[in-house]
Formats: C-alpha cells, structure tokens, sequence
C-alpha cells in the first residue's frame, strides 16, 4: 500500500507528507483546493507524463516520493525480481520508495530505493503497485474497445489470449512470406537469371584459390626473360670468365685459400683466415653452379606470357564485375549466388508450403478463438449478473446489464462452425457491454444511452466486481460521485469501504454520505500566505470530521451539524454489521 507521500514544489503545494491508513482513505476540501492535484502528484510518482508546468512558480523543481508496504508474497516477489534486473537494492523485502523529480529545464529524474532509474521501470513497479481510476477511466468505459480487456481481466484469460496471440503472430509472418513471395514473382524471375549467369560465369572461369597471385610471379618472370638471362650471364661471367692475365675470380680464390693455407702451416693465428678463404672458394664454385642451372631453366615463351597475361585480365574481370576483392571471395560468392538461386527456384514448392502452414495454422486458430469465445460469453453472463445486483444496491434495481459477444464475417479468416470470421490478437471476438436501463426496453450500446450518473454507477459496479479478483494493492478514485446525489453517496461509500478489505483505497469526494465511510479523512484547504496560493492538507480527528461533514452538507448549523453526526453514526452501525464481532 501507499504508506506515506511527501510533495515538494508541485503545482500550488510548497511541501506536503501525508500518511495514509490501510482501509479507506478520503480527501475531501472545496473545489479548486488542490485534491486533484494530490492525484496528479501520485499518477507522476508512477511514470506519468512529467509536465514542467507542475512545478511551483518560483521553484527550480518539483518533487514527489512515495513509500509503498507490501504485504503480498506474490507482488514481493514481482517487485523484488524488477530491483534484481535493474541491480537495485532494496533497503527492505517488505517496502520500496519511488521518487520522481521534475526540473524547470525540462529534464525529470526517476528513482528507485534512491538509484536512478529510467521512468519504464517506476511505471512497472506503479502498474503492480496503484491503480488509479480516475475521469478518463470513466470516460474510457464508454469506449468498447476497452471492454474486452475488462472481459479478460475479469475471467483471468491473459495466458490463453498470449497463447492465442502467438497463434496470429506465426499466421502473420507465413502470410507475409508468401504475399512477398507471389508479389515479387517477375523480380524474383530476374533475379535468378542474373545469379544464373554468375554462377555459371565463376564456374567456367575454373577458378583455383591462390591463383591470381602465382600467375603474376609467373607472369613477371615471362615478361623480364631477356633481362634476368642477361643478368643472370654477367653474374656468371664474372665469376668463371678469365681476365686478360688468363684467370678467373674461382681460380683466385683458390689461390688465395691454398696460400693461407700454407700459412696456418706456419702461424697457427692464420688458420682462422685459411678456413674462412677455403669457405668462400668452395661457395663461389657453389654459387657458380647454381647459377648455371638457373641459366638453363630461364624461358623465352611468348604464347606462355600471352596466356598468362589473358588469364590474370579474366580473373581481374571477374573481381570488378562482381565486386571482390579475391579469387577466394569470388568463389564464395559463386556459392552464395547458388544457394540464393536454389531458394528462388524453389519458390513455387515453398508458396504451396506457406498455404498448407496457413490453411494448418487458421483451423487451430479458429479452433482456440471458439474456445476463448467460449470463455468470454461465460464470464460475460456471470459479470453481467454481478453488476446488475451492484447496481440494484445503487437504485438501478430495474436496470439490465450484458455483454455482448460478437463476431465478424471475414471470407479469408478463421473457420469457426459453418462460418469464417474475422481475427486479430486479442481473439475472434468483438466485445460491448449492453444496457437495458428500464424495462421492456431493449438492449442498447451502453455508450449511447448511459447518462453521466449511470455511467459512474456502472463503473463503481464493474469496478467492485473487477477489483475482487485485483491484487493491485492500492486503489485510487477520482471524481467517482460525477452525476451521484447524496441518496445513493452512502451507498457508494459502503461499496468503496468493502473494497477496503483487500486492498487500500483512496478517494477523492464531494459527497459528505460517501466521505463517512472513511478510515482515514484528510480535509485539503487552499490558503493564501501574502502573495501566494498554497494548498494545505490535514488529518481529520472526529470532531473535525464533524464540522467538515457539515460543511460539504451546505452549512454549519446546528442542523448539519447533527446530520453529520448521523451521518458517523449510521456509517459505525454499517461497519459493525459487517464486522465479524456484529
């Protein structure tokens, strides 16, 4: 529950901490004191939009932090699960704080057990924590698109309609294939021909990898033949020609190796010198050798160059024609290219899979849309039985409430009996509650016929019905008397009181009946301090109920005063009743 709220430089509020009760608490104050902005405050707390004009004139920003008890194992568990995903520790398994700071500037702030947090993470926690109902809710009962959610919640369906959703999720993405698939036929035709052609090109050009770089040694040592026999001739010349005194560089060398050697004969410190000329000797004589057989291996092709030079311009086509950077990429892509073309031909054979998948995939869908419908039309009746004795307990006693379950003719949906019908991913199902206010008459579109008073007493009934299967710990209502008079405000205050038994319950209310039946009573008042407006809020002991009950009964006499007092008394004779002690 929401134990304890504390608001800074919001709105018309300077600072503010209220704690509140477990049972039912009420605010009440004139209109324009500032208990709606008590509201605003909460619905920012929770991830609302943080709207810069909520902070106080002449203040840098507003603030709001609330501290929220837990009491439910499973909603402990939700909440500790949410703080270990976002490594947020938690002071207390039993409690969390939220705060939510919004700056002049524009930028808001978002807090978590005082981490900062993204403003996702306080919605989660705020959907689990509050519910908050306030006009729009009112006004969003008039829309039928929000009934079926109502449905569901009611019935407990949200797994079956995820697992049915998933259904329409798979049936979605078979039929986008195969829409792509038919549209893109004269593309696809296109594409083929071209992956045909490289593929076929690659493969005729027998590429082998590492290729490209041995044809260009190839080709270079081709091309320079002349140069390199050249060199390859004066390099031989000097080492084995003779000199105009009839010797060669071999045969000095030689000389000089048999010299030293006679010399290490003599001085021993000249062996060093001999071996190292013996050496240079026999690798000259090496090295002339291999110079003669490199000469004998030297090629004059011309048609081999020709050739070569002819596949390496091939191989560089190739490479720009189809943007590689190497004969391994080429190759690679020639296999991709295949692997695409293989798919596209197979198009027509993966069409006819799609439909069977899609004719499969509708008959289980029409199979678990008729067994949601089912469901829905069941708990449509019992909800609609519940309501109508919420509503007899708020003087529409003669009133008539049901649900309508309908579906929609669709010639490409889901088989359901004898008849195809419309779907999406909440089901087959389009929902509408009904209302037949007097009697003899008809069933009728509750948003056409439902006045403002009627409408927020169907509201209090489905919400009384809804919220006892809610674990939603805490439960905010606005302007839930819209168009209700003070004969039926005890009557709503009693509904609002036994809502009170599983959970905690905020209210803001002009009604001095319904304000009778709280636990917790806070008066908020507006009150000038020199040249500003501030709101102001306080706890009500029981004599000050008194005189604020007798005020939002239209005067302070003696008489309302006394009326008031009945008011109390009237609400503790209720109270005792339902206790188990009365």
């Amino acid at each position: 529950m929401l134990s304890e709220i504390t608001i800074k430089d919001f709105a018309i509020i300077d600072h503010l901490t209220l704690q509140f009760e477990p049972g039912f608490n009420v605010l009440t104050g004139e209109t324009g004191a500032g208990k709606s902005i008590i509201l605003d405050a909460v619905s920012m707390l929770l991830g609302a939009r943080a709207d810069t004009a909520f902070v106080r004139a002449g203040a840098k920003s507003a603030m709001v932090e609330g501290v929220f008890t837990i009491t439910n194992p499973l909603l402990e568990d939700h909440v500790r699960s949410v703080l270990e995903r976002e490594e947020i520790e938690a002071e207390s398994p039993d409690m969390v704080i939220i705060s939510r700071e919004i700056k002049r500037a524009g930028r808001s702030v978002a807090r978590v057990n005082g981490t900062t947090t993204t403003n996702a993470v306080i919605q989660e926690l705020g959907e689990a924590l509050v519910d908050i109902h306030g006009q729009g809710d009112y006004l969003s009962l008039l829309k039928p698109e929000t009934h079926l959610e109502l449905i569901d919640r009611f019935a407990a369906l949200e797994g079956d309609r995820a697992a049915f959703a998933k259904l329409v999720r798979r049936i979605e993405k078979v039929r986008v294939e195969r829409r792509k698939l038919i549209q893109n036929e004269e593309a696809l035709k296109a594409r083929a021909e071209m992956l045909s052609f490289k593929v076929e090109e690659i493969a005729a050009a027998d590429l082998k990898k590492g290729e490209l770089e041995t044809l260009q040694e190839e080709g270079k040592l081709l091309a320079n033949a002349e140069q390199i026999a050249a060199l390859v001739s004066d390099a031989y010349q000097a080492l084995v020609a003779a000199s105009e005194e009839g010797v060669s560089v071999l045969d000095l060398l030689a000389d000089a190796a048999g010299a030293l050697a006679k010399l290490s004969a003599i001085d021993g410190e000249a062996t060093a010198m001999a071996d190292m000329a013996e050496e240079l000797s026999v690798q000259a004589e090496e090295l002339a050798s291999q110079i003669a057989d490199y000469q004998d291996n030297i090629e004059f092709d011309p048609v081999r160059l020709q050739q070569v030079e002819l596949r390496i311009d091939l191989i560089k086509t190739l490479m720009r024609r189809y943007d590689e950077a190497s004969v391994e990429a080429l190759l690679e892509a020639a296999q991709d290219a295949a692997a695409e073309l293989k798919t596209i031909r197979n198009s027509d054979e993966r069409i006819t899979e799609l439909e069977a998948e899609e004719a499969r995939l509708l008959v289980e869908i029409g199979e678990a849309g008729a067994a949601l419908s089912a469901r829905r039309a069941e708990a449509g009746a019992e909800l609609s039985r519940l309501v109508e004795e919420h509503l007899a307990d708020l003087r529409m006693d003669r009133a008539r409430f049901s649900v309508a379950v309908e579906q929609q003719d669709d010639p490409e949906g889901a088989p359901v009996g004898d008849y195809r019908v419309a779907f999406d991913v909440t089901g087959i199902d389009r929902i509408e509650f009904m209302l037949a206010p007097n009697p003899g008459e008809p069933f009728k579109p509750m948003a056409k016929i439902a006045s403002g008073g009627e409408t927020s007493r169907i509201m209090l009934a489905l919400k009384t019905v809804l919220s006892n299967a809610d674990d939603t710990p805490t439960l905010i209502f606005d302007e839930i008397d819209t168009g209700i008079g003070g004969r039926i405000g005890a009557i709503v205050g009693q509904k609002l009181w036994s809502l009170s038994d599983a959970h905690q319950v905020l209210v803001v209310t002009h009604l001095p009946q319904l304000a009778g039946f709280a636990d917790a009573h806070f008066k908020v008042e507006k009150q000038t301090d020199g040249d500003r407006t501030l709101t102001h809020v306080y706890p009500l002991e029981p004599d000050l109920r008194v005189d604020e009950l007798a005020q939002m009964l239209g005067a302070e006499t003696g008489s309302s005063r006394q009326n008031a007092q009945d008011i109390l008394a009237y609400v503790q004779q209720i109270k005792r009743a339902a206790s188990p002690a009365g």
